[in-house]
């Protein structure tokens, strides 16, 4: 981690809640090239520079090396429920968001979004938005009064789109996401 990541004080947040009822079980315990999906998820974090990493829990109960496990109780209600249940556990000045079911992102994108210098800023991939997302701590309570369903922070984005910072980060992973066990496969 370099000084410019370490200045910018970013928690990593997993959002792992879910039941994965398209999937048949919990995402989070999914396991990929022989390791669980949340597991990937909190290393492609501290990989990317995020010294402490948060994960949200709700479906079924996670014990996570290496991060702080929050419960969601009303994670069944949606993202929004996590992703504000999150925020309230990182008393860092930002939060890098990632859900626990993208396992090939890459710690360059989260590299890249920690040192865009931008408060509010998501990865972008052949110029579509995608995760991780970066959140400044200013902006916590705007986006968890918003978070409702399985929004999370797509609505606050799109209304304060002119303060999103988009980063291109083509080349760094792969912002595609698994429903699926025949995703995996890919």
């Amino acid at each position: 981690m370099d000084d410019v990541t370490a200045g910018i004080g970013a928690a990593g947040l997993v959002l792992a809640a879910g039941a994965g009822r398209r999937f048949g079980r919990p995402k989070a315990e999914v396991l990929f090239e022989g390791e669980r999906l949340v597991d990937r998820a909190v290393r492609l974090l501290r990989d990317g520079g995020c010294a402490r990493v948060v994960v949200v829990s709700g479906a079924v109960e996670l014990r996570v090396r290496g991060a702080t496990v929050v419960h969601n109780p009303r994670w069944a209600t949606g993202m929004g429920s996590s992703l504000t249940t999150g925020l309230a556990a990182v008393h860092e000045t930002a939060a890098v968001v990632v859900p626990v079911d993208m396992p090939w992102l890459g710690a360059e994108a989260v590299r890249r979004l920690l040192t865009c210098g931008a408060r509010l800023a998501t990865a972008t991939y052949a110029g579509r938005p995608g995760h991780p997302v970066l959140l400044g701590a200013e902006h916590f309570a705007a986006v968890t009064a918003e978070a409702v369903g399985d929004i999370g922070a797509r609505g606050f984005l799109a209304a304060h789109s002119a303060l999103v910072q988009q980063v291109p980060c083509d080349g760094t992973g792969s912002p595609d996401d698994v429903d699926t066990p025949a995703d995996l496969t890919r």
